[in-house]
């Protein structure tokens, strides 16, 4: 390795994602420093000076941006970086707004070619008065992460009313049309080598067995929640073309360093033909905790986490 780098280590934050992200940090932090590097934390809250203060005060080389959610993952953070000049990993601003803004996402997904659910943009007080999709379909809210706040609205629920007058996240939500089969994850990374490549794909099976009946955010990050596949077991043709769209939609957003695009996988129907694939979304902050689906997609590429670390550091530091 060459000399150590300053990192500073952005992890927590304010955002309903705040334990993972200190759980992502406390991987990331260990990592870095087996590595050789000297390593400060840095937990942002509210107070903006303060941030830059600190900031000012660790003269870091490179950030590590560990957050995940809103502000540290929609481009908020990354305006600050920018504008002090400070090398960060991961995405950049228009990236990271844009992939965190389900809606914007969506377009831009469109707009490349690539497959999405139906889908349609209603108030709090529509979807209370209304079902806007034939049922079963998926409530989400437009700018958080993880899962948090999604729903699934089945035949025979009488829930609709209650999420409605419950909503607390913001003034719009997305409503998707339901899609039967799998959930599958594909990760991708930038590499100066080897170009921006996708990893492999990870089947992820929520566990029934511990009340969970698709991937959310308890069953994302707690232990024994779901379980990973991968190699994931599906038809050829689907899994190369999975990784096609990760990296098509890595590089519409303009990501950088890494990402994982998630997909619902639908191969419910009879014979052997590939099944529908459908992009849900592309994360520009994929966790870095244990049970994380990049680091063991790495892992699974011979990426140890460290190496991983080290990685993102080098890209964010050189571009290579």
């Amino acid at each position: 390795m060459t000399a150590p780098l300053r990192i500073t280590l952005l992890t927590g934050g304010p955002s309903n994602e705040r334990e993972v992200s200190l759980a992502s940090g406390r991987g990331i932090s260990q990592a870095l420093r087996n590595i050789g590097h000297i390593v400060s934390e840095l937990d942002p809250g509210n107070d903006l000076l303060q941030v830059v203060r600190d900031l000012q005060t660790q003269k870091p080389d490179v950030v590590f941006n560990g957050l995940h959610g809103r502000f540290g993952e929609d481009g908020v953070i990354q305006g600050i970086l920018e504008w002090m000049r400070i090398p960060y990993t991961h995405s950049g601003i228009r990236a990271s707004s844009t992939a965190m803004d389900k809606a914007a996402a969506r377009q831009v997904f469109i707009a490349a070619g690539l497959p999405v659910a139906n889908g349609l943009i209603v108030t709090p007080s529509e979807l209370e008065n209304a079902d806007p999709l034939p049922l079963p379909y998926v409530v989400k809210p437009l700018n958080e992460g993880s899962s948090v706040g999604v729903s699934i609205l089945r035949a025979g629920s009488n829930r609709r009313a209650e999420i409605a007058r419950n909503w607390s996240f913001g003034s719009h939500i997305l409503t998707e049309e339901f899609i039967p089969g799998r959930e599958i994850t594909v990760g991708v990374l930038d590499d100066h080598e080897n170009g921006t490549r996708a990893l492999t794909v990870t089947d992820i099976t929520p566990q029934a067995s511990a009340g969970y009946d698709f991937y959310d955010y308890d069953s994302k990050y707690k232990s024994g929640g779901s379980s990973h596949s991968l190699p994931a077991n599906i038809h050829p043709e689907s899994f190369r073309r999975a990784c096609e769209i990760a990296v098509a939609a890595h590089k519409a957003l303009g990501c950088s360093g890494a990402s994982r695009s998630d997909f619902r996988y639908d191969d419910t129907a009879d014979g052997d033909a590939p099944g529908r694939l459908v992009l849900l979304e592309v994360n520009t902050q994929p966790g870095m905790t244990a049970t994380s689906l990049l680091p063991e997609q790495a892992a699974h590429c011979g990426i140890s986490y460290e190496a991983l670390c080290e990685h993102l550091v080098r890209q964010a530091r050189t571009g290579s």
